[in-house]
């Protein structure tokens, strides 16, 4: 397998053609000639309530790979996934302007001050039960095992979800995913060839790995249950019913734990949607009361 350019090539797993180039390809304005009108049809709402569940994705799960900075395993990997979390900032940045946009800003906008971005006020002055992320990003993220399962899974059902909407009829969403596809698999492979080196190591990351794949697995539930927002602009060729993509992600994870030597869970049994609908454990508003302390603090402050 070291011969191969990606972990992908070996596994036999298609991936994007550029894929190789860590952390995009560029710095180019993903919406540089945009039409960033809302299409005719699309409710504005259900688009911007759709956006924020990619944005909160992405923010949150940024977040959680930089609680690894001064902790990682190697000085190397402290930088790849600070660039990981770089690249899943951008996203989150682009999709939560989009969902403002759309006019969903919630209390976020009366908390904040006037001077401050939309973005930047959604990001920051939201509570926890306003953010859309799933179970899977939100959760604590156990040891360094269970982090890169946890990342391998998350990248792997956001990749099929962006492939696919690149396609979207909403501009701003079809050129964000085509420049997050790229993104995106890089990190999936980064983070697969973690859980290789990992479960097919010694005894004791072997057993930490298969762990953190049993702790991870219950949290795909809440990835594949589609809200009544997702299932409308699926339907308008807007947006993406995680259902849909189910198959595809699994059958990739399964395939990556197999040639890690790990045993791959159960599939998650069905289950309504809780992160998509506020519903979050307490990991969440700690996680906040960290990422939005200082700006809460200093609310009129420009930055």
């Amino acid at each position: 397998m070291a011969h191969e350019e990606t972990v992908y090539d070996a596994l036999g797993l298609a991936h994007g053609g550029e894929g190789q180039w860590a952390f995009g390809t560029g710095f180019d304005d993903p919406l540089a000639g945009v039409d960033t009108t809302v299409p005719e049809g699309v409710d504005h709402a259900d688009l911007g309530a759709y956006c924020l569940m990619l944005g909160d994705d992405a923010l949150v799960l940024a977040q959680r790979l930089t609680e690894w900075i001064t902790a990682a395993p190697e000085l190397e990997e402290e930088v790849a996934l600070a660039n990981i979390a770089l690249d899943l900032l951008g996203q989150a940045r682009l999709l939560l302007a989009r969902a403002a946009a759309a006019g969903v800003l919630g209390r976020s906008r009366a908390h904040a001050s006037p001077s401050i971005p939309d973005e930047d006020a959604l990001a920051y002055f939201r509570d926890a039960d306003e953010f859309r992320c799933t179970a899977l990003v939100a959760a604590p993220n156990g040891d360094f095992g269970q982090t890169m399962v946890r990342l391998l899974a998350a990248t792997t059902a956001r990749l099929a979800v962006l492939d696919r909407l690149r396609a979207s009829r909403d501009p701003v969403l079809a050129a964000v995913a085509a420049k997050g596809v790229h993104e995106l698999t890089y990190h999936r492979d980064h983070a697969a060839r973690w859980v290789l080196r990992l479960g097919d190591g010694t005894a004791e990351s072997h057993r930490r790995t298969q762990a953190g794949a049993d702790a991870v697995w219950p949290l795909l539930a809440d990835v594949f249950s589609p809200t009544g927002v997702e299932r409308r602009l699926a339907a308008a060729g807007v947006a993406v019913d995680p259902g849909d993509v189910r198959a595809e992600v699994t059958d990739v994870l399964a395939r990556v734990l197999e040639r890690a030597t790990l045993r791959v869970p159960p599939e998650p049994a069905e289950a309504p949607p809780s992160g998509r609908a506020g519903r979050h454990g307490p990991e969440l508003a700690e996680l906040l009361a960290r990422l939005q302390g200082l700006a809460r603090q200093h609310p009129t402050a420009t930055w």
